[in-house]
C-alpha cells in the first residue's frame, strides 16, 4: 500500500510491521524515521546493509521469527536495498512478526521493481516514495534553521546551497552544519566563504587540496599550497574541508568490507560522488587502511583545536600537517 510523506502521520504504525522507504529525498527518509519510529522506541535497533543482510539472512530471519522470553520489540533497518532482497521480504510478509518491524531503504526503486510491487500491491505492507523537495520549501528549511542559531547569509548564499543541494534535505542539512561550524562569533559570513566552505564540485581549492591529501599527493599538495595566497583565516576551511572527505571515505571503506563492489558502493554514496571525483576515490580507498584513517580524523580535530588557539600561526601548522601526512 502507498502513503504519501504528508499521510504518514495519520497512519497506525502499530498495525504494519514491514516498511518501504525509497526515493532520492534521504534527508526526509532520516526525519520520518527518527520521528514515527526510533525517537520514543525503547526496543532493540538494529542496521543492516543489504549485503550484509543477506550474507546472515537465515540467522536474522530465525531470530525474527523464533521469541525468546526475554526478548524486546525490535526495528530492523536495512539500508541500500533492491531486488536482491525481494524473496526474504516476499517470505517475511506471510509470517506473524508481531514484535519486529523491519524498515527498508532504498534510494532508487524503478516502478517496475519487484519489490516495490510487492508493496503497492499488498495492503498489509507500506511503501513511501520519498521524492526530493522543492526549492521554495528548502529555501524555508534553509531561513528556519539560520533563524534558530541566529545566523544571516545572502539570498545568493542560500541560492547556492539549495542548488548544490540536489533536491536533498540532508544535503541541505550537512552543509549547513559546515557553516554553522565554521561561524562561531561571525553571524554574517559573506557569499565568498559560502563558495569555499560548501562542497562544489568545480572548487578545485580546498577540495582539490582534500583529494590530494586523501591521495597521499605530496608533490600536488605542496603545488597547491604554493600556487594559493591561503590566509590564517582560510586554515579551518581547509581542515573542514579534509574532515569531511576523510569521514566520507572512511565510510566507504567500512561499507566495502561488507561488498566485493566498490563502484556499487562509490555510486550509492551520499551526497553523491561527482563523477570527476569516482577514480581518485577508488585509489584512496587503496592507500588508507580503516585503522590508520581512524587515527588521521582523531588528528584532523586535534590540529583544528590547535589552530583556534594559535590563529596567527594557523597557515604554518595546517601546512606542516597536511605536507607531512
Amino acid at each position: 500500500m502507498i502513503c504519501k510523506t504528508f499521510e504518514i502521520g495519520k497512519l497506525k504504525i502499530e498495525n504494519y510491521n514491514i516498511y518501504l522507504f525509497y526515493g532520492r529525498n534521504v534527508g526526509l527518509q532520516n526525519e520520518i524515521l527518527e520521528k514515527c519510529f526510533t525517537n520514543d522506541f525503547n526496543g532493540e535497533i538494529s542496521k543492516y546493509e543489504e549485503n550484509e543482510f543477506l550474507n546472515n539472512s537465515d540467522l536474522l530471519i530465525s531470530e525474527m521469527l523464533n521469541k525468546s522470553l526475554f526478548q524486546t520489540k525490535k526495528i530492523i533497518i536495512i539500508s541500500r536495498v533492491s531486488d536482491k532482497i525481494f524473496k526474504n521480504i516476499e517470505d517475511l510478509s506471510k509470517r506473524q512478526l508481531s514484535d519486529t518491524k523491519i524498515i527498508l531503504k532504498s534510494n532508487t526503486l524503478e516502478k517496475k521493481s519487484k519489490l516495490r510491487n510487492l508493496f503497492e500491491k499488498n495492503k498489509e505492507l507500506i511503501t513511501i516514495p520519498f521524492y526530493e523537495d522543492e526549492a521554495k520549501h528548502l529555501y524555508s528549511l534553509i531561513i528556519e534553521n539560520l533563524n534558530k542559531n541566529k545566523l544571516k547569509l545572502s539570498r545568493d548564499s542560500i541560492n547556492l546551497i539549495i542548488d548544490r543541494a540536489n533536491g536533498d534535505r540532508e544535503n541541505i542539512k550537512n552543509e549547513l552544519n559546515k557553516i554553522l561550524s565554521f561561524s562561531y562569533t561571525n553571524k554574517k559570513i559573506e557569499f565568498e566563504t559560502i563558495e569555499k566552505l560548501t562542497n562544489l564540485p568545480e572548487n578545485h581549492g580546498f577540495n582539490q587540496l582534500a583529494d590530494d591529501f586523501l591521495s597521499k599527493n605530496k608533490k600536488n599538495i605542496t603545488k597547491i599550497l604554493n600556487e594559493n595566497n591561503y590566509s590564517n583565516e582560510d586554515c579551518i576551511l581547509i581542515l573542514r574541508t579534509i574532515l569531511s572527505k576523510s569521514k566520507r571515505l572512511l565510510n566507504i571503506i567500512e561499507r566495502y568490507k561488507n561488498s566485493n563492489n566498490l563502484d556499487e558502493v562509490i555510486s550509492m554514496t551520499k551526497p553523491p560522488i561527482f563523477w570527476k571525483e569516482k577514480n581518485n576515490v577508488k585509489k584512496q580507498v587503496t592507500v588508507w587502511s580503516e585503522v590508520d584513517l581512524k587515527e588521521k580524523i582523531n588528528k584532523i580535530n586535534e590540529i583544528e583545536r590547535i589552530v583556534k588557539t594559535n590563529s596567527l600561526n594557523s597557515l604554518n601548522i595546517v601546512s606542516d600537517f597536511i605536507v607531512n601526512y
